[in-house]
């Protein structure tokens, strides 16, 4: 085929790019702008294109388009397609369209998705299954987060809620009609397209009650508006109901120990959001035909999808700590997970507030004491963010109000993110660094 990506330089949209030119597809794309690590990527491919919209790139002889959300619908090459109209989709279209032959195994949930895919993945490998994927990070032993082949009869997907693109508004996950589900927890999230919390729940409803015949659901029995959803939207008569938990682990000077059965291993992850992520792995691993004691030796070598608690220095005494966590849940389960795993330590949690949710005065409120376990505690805002999304301005008062944290630090620029670390390091830390954005290019490897 011949296939042109409009909006390439997104995370999902240049693995995707990549994995069509790996079997042998004529890839052509473009952005406006194109950031690392997509622009280093799709230069190595030969993919790297001109930044800017060009016209001239939209033709007859092209097979599809793959429109990325980075694209609006006045977008010019967008309008050119439609006018010569040639197919149009969004990425979880098309790959819903090329992955209709195969098992398809979807994890949904508003936390935890992309780690519980990087760990099937990785079990799955290490068992030496043929299967395709698609998760949202880059995954250690993955050479592209995406991989859609002709012969593979299963295919793992991580499945967001948010919409397709600018011309599709249809949640990602509803275009892939699973045979299993995977739904981790349900917070909401995503207030610019889900301005209410029913709406948002509304989502989850439609992927369940959509299920077809047969259709198992692995579900997180412990949160209580994912078992409600599941429980109350599936017929047991034609599905499958497959409840997973917090399972039994004990916290011990070297790491997390995680019992299944009879089988016990000492886990390279931690936190007990990531114990369930285990268990919830298990549960999809078991219905492949994976054994417990295989499926324990290979787990605790899993060491965590890109940017999830990612440990990126250790040195005489001091570690730092990556992390995409940016709704609260995430957050609060992060803190935990890593207060949990070094308690004699001074643990200094920094969150960048940088999505349009965490960014909204209305949704701020649900932060409240999810920095609590930490012993040092840092929110961090940049204004360009506020005035790039042309939100109002957030006052100091506000946000320890909020997060419920009378001595927590508001700062508004990297030096001040530097000053506080230096003025507030024991010399014994732990810096956990909490953004799904960059905190405004502060370097962590050189904290």
């Amino acid at each position: 085929m011949k296939v042109h990506f409009i909006a390439m330089g997104g995370s999902i949209m240049h693995s995707l790019a990549i994995a069509l030119k790996k079997n042998g597809h004529e890839v052509s794309g473009s952005d406006d702008q194109i950031f690392d690590p997509a622009r280093t990527r799709l230069m190595e491919e030969g993919l790297l294109p001109e930044e800017g919209w060009h016209i001239d790139r939209i033709h007859q002889g092209l097979d599809a388009i793959i429109l990325g959300m980075h694209a609006f619908e006045d977008n010019p090459e967008l309008k050119r397609a439609l006018e010569l109209n040639i197919p149009i989709y969004s990425f979880p279209e098309f790959v819903a369209k090329e992955s209709a032959g195969k098992q398809r195994i979807v994890i949904t949930g508003s936390a935890g998705k992309t780690t519980i895919t990087s760990m099937i993945m990785h079990v799955l490998k290490k068992m030496g299954k043929n299967f395709d994927y698609m998760v949202g990070a880059q995954v250690a032993g993955f050479e592209n987060p995406v991989r859609i082949s002709q012969d593979a009869p299963v295919i793992i997907i991580e499945g967001d809620e948010y919409l397709s693109s600018r011309i599709d508004k249809k949640p990602k996950f509803l275009h892939y009609h699973p045979h299993t589900l995977v739904v981790s927890n349900i917070s909401w999230d995503h207030i610019n397209v889900f301005p209410s919390e029913q709406i948002y729940v509304e989502q989850f409803e439609k992927l369940v009650n959509g299920l077809e015949k047969a259709s198992s659901v692995v579900y997180f029995e412990e949160d209580p508006k994912v078992k409600d959803v599941v429980e109350a939207q599936t017929d047991t008569e034609i599905h499958y109901l497959i409840p997973y938990s917090i399972p039994e682990y004990d916290v011990k000077e070297d790491g997390f120990y995680l019992s299944l059965g009879n089988e016990k291993g000492l886990m390279s992850v931690i936190g007990a959001h990531n114990m369930a992520n285990i268990h919830a792995a298990w549960k999809v691993c078991e219905l492949l035909s994976v054994e417990a004691k295989d499926f324990i030796i290979h787990i605790s070598t899993f060491i965590g999808a890109g940017i999830r608690l990612e440990t990126i220095k250790e040195e005489q005494g001091k570690i730092v700590i990556r992390d995409y966590a940016h709704a609260p849940s995430k957050v609060m389960a992060s803190v935990d997970a890593v207060k949990s795993r070094y308690p004699s330590k001074n643990v200094i949690a920094c969150l960048e507030l940088h999505t349009f949710s965490s960014l909204n005065k209305e949704f701020i409120p649900h932060y409240h004491e999810s920095l609590k376990p930490a012993d040092k505690k840092l929110v961090f805002v940049d204004p360009k963010a506020i005035q790039k999304k042309r939100m109002e301005p957030l006052k100091e008062d506000f946000i320890k109000s909020s997060f419920g944290e009378e001595h927590l630090n508001f700062v508004e620029s990297k030096d001040e993110i530097e000053a506080f670390l230096a003025d507030n390091a024991s010399g014994n830390d732990v810096f956990l660094m909490m953004s799904s954005g960059n905190f405004s290019g502060l370097d962590l490897h050189n904290l």
